[in-house]
């Protein structure tokens, strides 16, 4: 794990989004919220789960702090949540550009809701972040399943050949 392998992931996650958003833009306001099953109850709450997450891991690393976990209530549109995005998505950004590759080695201690002092590197961190946008990206790919909107791929080797510019099949 380096700096451009997070940036990498991070860069990845950002592209799935934005894909993402493209189709829940479709959703009427009551569908965003709807509870439907899988995730974390609703588009929304999902949605907002993954920022809160990002956000937290992100303060631990030594980002922005990001306070109080975020709460679904807090971000009752759709544009509440795209600027909330769009707000962890630049300290995502700055945070990994200001990495060197002993940061992403060091050792950093936290807490849980379960256990204080764990130790972690990190880049072990910072990656278990972009990984749990992925886990929570796929359970809204399906929540829009549900709702009869069919999101496009968001697979990371769609995600190189859109880079790249080619068809990946």
């Amino acid at each position: 794990m380096n700096v451009n392998d997070l940036r990498s992931r991070y860069d990845y996650g950002r592209w799935a989004n934005d894909r993402l958003m493209s189709v829940i833009e479709r959703l009427r306001p009551e569908e965003f919220t709807r509870d439907i099953a899988g995730g974390k109850g609703s588009i929304r709450n999902t949605l907002v789960h993954i920022l809160s997450a990002e956000s937290g891991w992100l303060a631990r690393c030594g980002g922005p702090e990001r306070g109080p976990r975020l709460n679904a209530q807090d971000f009752p549109t759709l544009a509440s949540v795209k600027d909330a995005r769009k707000q962890v998505d630049q300290h995502v950004i700055d945070f990994l550009a200001s990495l060197s590759e002993e940061d992403v080695e060091r050792t950093i201690t936290y807490s849980s809701d379960d256990h204080d002092n764990l130790n972690m590197r990190l880049g072990e961190m910072m990656e278990h972040a972009a990984n749990h946008g992925v886990h929570h990206r796929g359970q809204v790919s399906l929540m829009l399943r549900m709702l009869g909107q069919a999101p496009e791929d968001i697979d990371l080797l769609m995600h190189y050949a859109d880079k790249r510019g080619v068809i990946a099949w």
